[in-house]
């Protein structure tokens, strides 16, 4: 379930129809983020990840700022039944392209 920025990476080079799923604050968002990702904030997850995240077998990539909250995301959605969930830590460890 937790991977590195670098697995991630190669993930999404090579895989296709991922979602890569931003788990901070709308705030933190707006400022930067991954491209392509979507937003779900991690205290929010239970509530709206049925709804946007339709698929439970996608690959679902999840970050935040730090690592803390993608982590307690990442649970909260196994826990929702999803089944391909990776766990790459924060964005301030995220070497590559952001927005």
């Amino acid at each position: 379930m937790n991977i590195t920025a670098q697995q991630a990476k190669e993930l999404m080079d090579r895989e296709e129809g991922y979602v890569i799923l931003d788990t901070r604050t709308q705030e933190e968002y707006a400022e930067s983020r991954i491209p392509g990702a979507i937003l779900i904030p991690h205290d929010e997850i239970t509530e709206k990840a049925e709804a946007v995240l339709t698929d439970k077998d996608q690959l679902i990539l999840v970050y935040c700022r730090s690592g803390r909250r993608s982590k307690l995301a990442a649970e909260a959605l196994v826990e929702l039944g999803y089944t391909n969930i990776k766990e790459f830590g924060g964005i301030i460890d995220w070497p590559y392209e952001v927005e």
